[in-house]
């Protein structure tokens, strides 16, 4: 199968790119690829709505507060990682 085809059915690659994409932006490539996903996904593109939203509604939280020596502990993010991949595991 090829890379088109993988992202025509792969959520859980496009859910991620969603969220690098609010976060740090995308390649042309994955660009391309989350283009095709969402052309077909309704499931998607109602993430990527939400996920937008969400977003906007955090950073308007923390527009006064200074976060920039925020970090997320190691152990913590590593921990968070399994759990999430677990629940999207589970479907």
């Amino acid at each position: 199968m090829g890379p088109i085809k993988k992202i025509q059915y792969n959520c859980r690659k496009a859910t991620l790119l969603i969220e690098k994409k609010l976060i740090s932006g995308l390649s042309i490539s994955e660009k391309v690829e989350l283009h095709i996903h969402l052309a077909g996904c309704l499931v998607c593109r109602v993430f990527e709505n939400q996920s937008g939203i969400i977003n906007k509604m955090v950073r308007q939280m923390f527009t006064d507060v200074d976060v920039s020596n925020v970090r997320l502990d190691d152990d913590f993010k590593q921990d968070l990682q399994h759990r999430i991949e677990d629940e999207l595991n589970k479907s």
